[in-house]
């Protein structure tokens, strides 16, 4: 009979966090992390689901660059902003995996 509390306890605590998941992941997608690429010539902004939410190029870049360098900076910088932006989901998300108590 114990085996049967445990099995609900843990029932019951799945689905506690199962809804504070969902409660964070939708914060988090509204949370946005800027990244900064080529010396600050390139200036992406993420949210924290993994979606571009600004793209800034400054004529700077373009001018001291044009666009022979423009796709190998794009390519850095948005692989630097998706990065940035799953370290930020994994800070925020990854306290409410640590609470399971198995």
């Amino acid at each position: 009979m114990d085996n049967m509390k445990d099995m609900g306890g843990m029932l019951k605590q799945l689905r506690g966090m199962q809804k504070e998941l969902v409660k964070a992941q939708k914060a988090l997608a509204k949370e946005t992390i800027t990244s900064e690429a080529a010396g600050g010539g390139i200036i992406l902004t993420v949210t924290g689901d993994q979606k571009i939410e600004n793209i800034k190029i400054t004529p700077e870049f373009l001018e001291a660059n044009g666009a022979s360098n423009l796709e190998k900076e794009l390519k850095k910088a948005f692989n630097q902003a998706l990065e940035d932006s799953r370290e930020m989901a994994q800070e925020r998300l990854g306290p409410l995996s640590q609470g399971l108590n198995f």
